[in-house]
């Protein structure tokens, strides 16, 4: 169950990254995290390799919790 729910949190992540990509960035910095916390986050979100492997990361954990029982 953990995996499907980490699955379905990467997979939406990834797909506002790669179609809402301004829209996203925005969201974090109205968040109100610390400067640095900031300005770290937005950067790998500035970065496609990110999104791409949030979206790559959802179909293998659904494959690895299909394949081991409890979790």
């Amino acid at each position: 169950m953990v995996t499907v729910v980490l699955a379905v949190a990467l997979m939406v992540i990834g797909l506002a990254l790669v179609f809402f990509q301004g829209q996203a960035i925005d969201l974090v910095r109205d968040l109100g995290l610390p400067n640095d916390v900031q300005r770290q986050v937005v950067d790998l979100m500035g970065q496609q390799i990110a999104a791409w492997a949030a979206l790559l990361a959802a179909p293998v954990l659904l494959i690895i919790g299909s394949l081991l029982p409890n979790i």
